[in-house]
């Protein structure tokens, strides 16, 4: 779940409000596919609760990886403006928070401080992302994997209440 205290733990108290009024909880049933490789996505995605596996998205067979609660998707399409490379299925029922990429974009645009932590948060978290598949390759140092910059350290305990406020929030609906 650590991924998501990334970008929670870079945005402040009135950014996190922002999205969770503008955003939604889905509900994916187990065998349904989130995301689709090569087809645009319209949100960024947050697991609430439940398993999904990234797949190949080819034969959907060859399963890359799996990701949990507090995992974010679509992150690269965001930042790329370009369709998913893979795919991801749901391997059980799952919870995922969504909010819509424009949303996001228009709020850039009128927040300049919003969209400057929003980006630092995003690369901090495919940093860590890369750092885990380097190690996972055989490359890095495993002991490090976990390890959080100092600085960054500071956010985490307060981005966990966030992502409990999130959930709280979702829980209601």
């Amino acid at each position: 779940m650590k991924r998501v205290l990334f970008l929670l733990g870079q945005l402040n108290d009135l950014d996190i409000e922002w999205m969770i009024n503008n955003g939604h909880k889905a509900s994916v049933k187990a065998g349904d596919v989130l995301i689709h490789r090569d087809e645009e996505i319209e949100n960024l995605y947050i697991v609430l609760a439940g398993q999904l596996s990234i797949r190949d998205g080819i034969t959907n067979i060859n399963e890359i990886a799996t990701v949990g609660a507090g995992e974010i998707l679509g992150e690269m399409s965001f930042l790329e403006t370009r369709p998913p490379s893979v795919s991801v299925m749901a391997t059980v029922p799952c919870e995922v928070y969504a909010i819509s990429r424009t949303l996001i974009a228009e709020r850039m645009q009128l927040d300049i401080q919003f969209r400057a932590n929003f980006y630092y948060a995003l690369a901090l978290f495919l940093s860590n992302r890369l750092r885990k598949t380097t190690d996972q390759l055989g490359y890095g140092i495993p002991e490090e994997a976990d390890l959080i910059d100092h600085n960054i350290l500071e956010g985490v305990a307060q981005a966990g209440a966030r992502f409990d406020q999130i959930l709280k929030k979702f829980a209601e609906v």
